[in-house]
């Protein structure tokens, strides 16, 4: 699993819907599909992929297959994500300089 596989995963709007509907608690296919408008063959493959960048995790439950949102992917993405969180409060600093100096 790498970033590029979480954008990509993210990047369709159907995925980043079911991962949200997820992101409430674990469901199956067919609680997913309600009210998406897709087809059981589609739903499987957003979730295969899903599944595949490590954003979503399956448990067998009987007959029935549950999914939820896999804390690990969350991790790896907060993990990315934080790299950049140093660079905003010095440009957030750099424009209130920008600003002061430019009402002087």
């Amino acid at each position: 699993m790498t970033e590029n596989d979480i954008f990509k995963a993210l990047a369709d709007p159907t995925r980043r819907a079911v991962f949200e509907k997820l992101a409430t608690g674990h469901m199956n296919a067919s609680s997913l599909r309600e009210g998406m408008g897709i087809s059981q063959p589609a739903m499987s493959q957003h979730l295969a992929v899903l599944r595949g960048a490590g954003l979503i995790r399956e448990e067998k439950a009987g007959r029935y297959v549950n999914y939820e949102v896999n804390p690990d992917g969350l991790a790896f993405i907060a993990q990315w994500l934080n790299q950049y969180r140093a660079y905003w409060p010095k440009r957030i600093d750099d424009l209130k300089l920008l600003l002061k100096d430019m009402d002087q």
